[in-house]
């Protein structure tokens, strides 16, 4: 009313908020939300366009954890509601079980690391295999090496160059997979004064975090590509695995990078 009031009859602003009892403060305030929102609406655009896998939760604490920004969690999902980003989720029927004990958390890093294999076929149908191995403190993802064939010296020697620059652990926990009984892995094992942990047969939970970070290769870059050689699903594991450490906030560790977990036990 104090607005008509200037603009039709041209009295003043200290005169029209007088009579309408509205303050100057309010009658000049304008909401400076517009230039932030349309920030937020590129930066989650921009985001989901590179990241086609992560749903709300992954790109507001990416935004709000690895980039530094403000946001009220609200604020960020009413614009990405009205961008319509959400990911379109099939719902799955699940099978009602046990939930099973809680693995332990490390309480510093390299005290157990977790490792595991995966298989996947290249365009022409050829098979490959994926060994990867997990520091369980920080669900930071050590190395992921990928061939034909990981037999055990493969294993040993891939666990070798990671000991070089990351340090001995002080155990692996792994399934009972031939190449995790061999007897040249736990002879490699004992010399390095390496505990083998192997889990019980037909008990994937009981080696979880490395169950779920083998979820999260096969969603977020296995089954997004159609890889043709064994060079360029090398390439493909060396690109993802920097930025799952660093860039992909981890809802496990509460909802930081692997990478900050790392830089905050140091």
């Amino acid at each position: 009313m104090a607005a008509k009031a200037v603009a039709r009859h041209g009295v003043s602003i200290a005169l029209a908020c007088r009579a309408f009892g509205v303050s100057e403060t309010c009658y000049r305030y304008s909401p400076k939300l517009k230039d932030e929102n349309e920030e937020i609406a590129d930066l989650l655009v921009g985001l989901t366009d590179a990241r086609k896998t992560w749903g709300f939760g992954l790109c507001f604490l990416h935004l709000r954890n690895v980039k530094g920004h403000p946001w009220n969690h609200k604020r960020v999902y009413r614009i990405y509601c009205a961008l319509e980003l959400n990911l379109r989720i099939k719902p799955r029927k699940r099978l009602k079980r046990e939930k099973p004990e809680a693995l332990a958390v490390p309480d510093a890093p390299n005290m157990t690391w977790s490792m595991d294999f995966m298989a996947d076929r290249l365009g022409d149908g050829r098979q490959f295999r994926l060994l990867n191995v997990l520091d369980d403190f920080n669900r930071e993802g050590l190395g992921i090496e990928v061939d034909f064939s990981l037999p055990a010296e493969r294993v040993i020697r891939s666990l070798d160059r990671i000991i070089e620059w990351r340090g001995k652990p002080g155990t692996i926990r792994v399934d009972n997979g031939p190449e995790h009984i061999s007897g040249k892995l736990l002879i490699w094992a004992e010399k390095r004064g390496i505990t083998i942990q192997h889990i019980q047969p037909g008990q994937p939970q009981q080696n979880a975090y490395i169950e779920r970070y083998n979820r999260t290769v096969r969603h977020e870059w296995l089954d997004q590509y159609i890889i043709e050689t064994i060079e360029e699903a090398q390439d493909f594991a060396t690109q993802w695995l920097w930025t799952y450490n660093n860039d992909r906030p981890n809802m496990g560790i509460g909802g930081i990078t692997p990478a900050q977990k790392l830089k905050m036990a140091a």
